[in-house]
């Protein structure tokens, strides 16, 4: 009885706030001291359904940004990586690639600011998709690293010493072996875009909406329903990411 209350307990608490904020995210006027709001429909979630909605905007921006983000880190990153294994100097790149993260993603972003304001990106999907490249990027050539042992290298040493061509060594002997790292870090990299709030906040000015900016404007407005509709749908695709992970990436490392 104990063992199953102990282990029913983190599951409780992870399954928590998802059922909290689905309550939220159906309620309508919630007044002190009630414990619910006192009415519940469906009224907030046609919000995503509504042409041109906020929300149905910040959840294609926040997807568009994600997936671009994710595509372009995990490319660069495998690329990148592999010529840093292969660098002089390999130490000194990779302290360059923590870099980013010695700083809070407020003062990154403040201090590259500047740049993108004398490139009129300031304000544009463009601008924020570079902005937090900055951190995506870095990220997946760290995470690339572990890949790029003697053990790869000298496979695909061999592969094109017998005379394999390096578009065939690249597609039959180093992709296969990267995949589940791929993967990883494509789910990784897209949920470091998807949460990111600091740099897409001043490098976006507050036009570029993210669902991360419509929850803090949302509770900034004392919108507790609306936040709350903004929160599961932010909760929702990592959730489904860990899944994914558990049952096909982490059973194939």
């Amino acid at each position: 009885m104990f063992r199953k209350i102990l282990l029913s307990t983190p599951m409780a608490a992870i399954l928590l706030p998802y059922l909290f904020f689905g309550m939220l995210s159906l309620g309508q006027r919630w007044f002190y001291p009630d414990i619910l709001p006192q009415h519940f429909t469906l009224d907030n979630w046609q919000q995503l359904f509504v042409k041109q909605g906020e929300l149905q905007i910040g959840l294609f921006l926040s997807l568009i940004l994600g997936l671009g983000v994710a595509f372009l880190s995990t490319l660069m990153g495998f690329v990148v990586s592999k010529e840093i294994s292969w660098a002089k100097h390999k130490n000194r790149w990779l302290l360059l690639a923590y870099w980013p993260f010695v700083l809070a993603p407020v003062v990154l972003a403040i201090l590259v600011q500047r740049f993108f304001l004398l490139t009129n990106m300031s304000g544009e999907v463009i601008g924020v998709l570079l902005g937090q490249l900055i951190l995506a990027f870095p990220y997946a050539v760290i995470l690339f690293q572990s890949f790029w042992n003697n053990q790869v290298l000298q496979l695909e040493q061999q592969s094109l010493t017998l005379g394999a061509p390096a578009g065939y060594t690249l597609r039959h002997i180093l992709l296969p072996l990267a995949k589940p790292l791929l993967l990883m870090c494509f789910f990784q990299t897209f949920l470091i875009s998807w949460f990111e709030y600091g740099l897409t906040q001043f490098i976006g000015l507050g036009k570029v909406k993210t669902l991360t900016i419509l929850v803090f404007k949302y509770v900034n407005e004392a919108n507790i329903f609306y936040a709350a509709l903004a929160s599961l749908l932010i909760m929702l695709p990592p959730a489904l990411l860990l899944w994914f992970n558990k049952k096909f990436i982490f059973r194939g490392i």
